[in-house]
């Protein structure tokens, strides 16, 4: 993984805790709630793996916000 990348994937996790705040989940209830392993959620929000789109729908509808949402950072 090159710097950018890493800055992009800090950024990215970043505004999926904000996101997931602001809806009130703890990183357990969005693990639990969307069926993704709470080490997976972890490691996106600190930047360490890079998901999948499939992952990142799943994620926006167990917010119950749109996909690019989670892409405006």
């Amino acid at each position: 993984m090159n710097f950018r990348d890493e800055k992009v994937l800090l950024a990215f996790g970043k505004n999926l805790q904000k996101l997931r705040k602001g809806q009130s989940f703890t990183q357990e209830e969005l693990a639990y709630n969307s069926g993704i392993s709470l080490s997976q959620i972890v490691r996106i929000e600190t930047g360490r793996i890079n998901p999948t789109v499939c992952t990142l729908v799943v994620i926006a509808k167990t917010l119950k916000i749109k996909a690019s949402d989670l892409m405006d950072f």
